[in-house]
């Protein structure tokens, strides 16, 4: 009996390890390098920082499109860096490789394609990631403090004297879409004048730690996971609601979301489109693929809808 219970007891610790361990990488993440920029594609830029709302100093690409008086403002998915996430590399590709995610995101080619279709683009780093500023003790909150990012992005460019009067879109991926949810909610007056929003895979954090914990035969434990997460942040996985935050979104939307993707279910963006609570809106479905990694990547592949979305709200 003692055997017995000395193996229970043994794997209840290794189940514990894993768990704290996931929780740390969670609350604390591992930054994604800037490993491209866009003098790869041929495009001048110039180095830039700002502060967040809060103040927090964030660091961005400006992009000038001669001649052109639209903007679109972009940031990136949690995880990621404005240039993307190397997951081809170690030890990102140990991460998300089991999920079906383990080749590269190269975010700087969607900046060639916006800025051939006549838009400036300011790309930025969300706070705690790429080459932003830590904040709030380096935790990541799924959009709540990160929504501050958002707002001072828009400050910035409404104070440069080259870019105040120009007309401004959003391109907000993944949690930085959960982020500009929450700043349409938490600070609404911010977006009075921005045309449309187009945001990729904003998704829920709990449901994509519990697909993750799934793949690593944890699912059972995901309300553990969540308190772990709480006494590292503060912030639970119950109060990361972008869908309750997409009730606050003011302006056009266009969503766009790997149907069958490993890590969520399409119930979940639908949720937020259906909570969205403007006329002009749309829901794209990327079908044939499992991973999420390719959502990412549909800019590049198909960019015909996003940019006519953005020509349409913008002209």
């Amino acid at each position: 009996m003692t055997n017995v219970q000395d193996k229970i007891d043994s794997s209840q610790v290794k189940i514990d390890e894993t768990l704290q361990r996931f929780a740390d990488g969670f609350s604390y993440l591992r930054r994604s390098p800037i490993l491209h920029t866009p003098a790869e594609d041929g495009l001048e830029f110039e180095d830039v920082s700002f502060p967040a709302h809060d103040g927090v100093p964030l660091e961005a690409w400006y992009i000038a499109a001669t001649g052109s008086n639209k903007l679109i403002i972009a940031n990136h998915p949690m995880g990621f860096s404005r240039s993307g996430i190397p997951t081809h590399l170690q030890p990102w590709h140990a991460d998300w490789a089991p999920s079906g995610n383990g080749f590269e995101v190269n975010l700087v080619p969607d900046y060639k394609i916006l800025h051939d279709a006549g838009y400036n683009v300011l790309a930025y780093d969300l706070r705690n990631h790429g080459m932003s500023s830590a904040a709030n003790g380096g935790v990541c909150t799924s959009g709540i403090t990160e929504a501050r990012d958002v707002v001072g992005s828009i400050e910035y460019v409404r104070s440069r004297p080259d870019t105040r009067d120009m007309i401004i879109g959003l391109f907000s991926r993944c949690m930085g879409g959960s982020s500009t949810f929450r700043a349409m909610q938490r600070y609404p007056e911010a977006f009075a004048g921005i045309r449309c929003l187009v945001s990729p895979q904003p998704v829920t954090t709990r449901l994509i730690v519990e697909r993750r914990l799934g793949v690593m035969g944890l699912a059972a434990h995901l309300e553990r996971f969540s308190t772990y997460v709480r006494l590292r942040t503060s912030v639970g996985l119950e109060e990361r609601v972008p869908r309750e935050w997409a009730k606050s979104v003011s302006i056009p939307t266009l969503l766009y979301q790997v149907r069958a993707d490993s890590l969520t279910d399409p119930s979940d963006v639908q949720g937020m489109f259906d909570n969205i609570p403007v006329a002009d809106k749309r829901l794209l479905w990327i079908e044939g693929t499992t991973a999420r990694w390719d959502g990412y990547l549909e800019f590049q592949r198909r960019p015909v809808p996003m940019i006519e979305w953005f020509d349409q709200h913008m002209a």
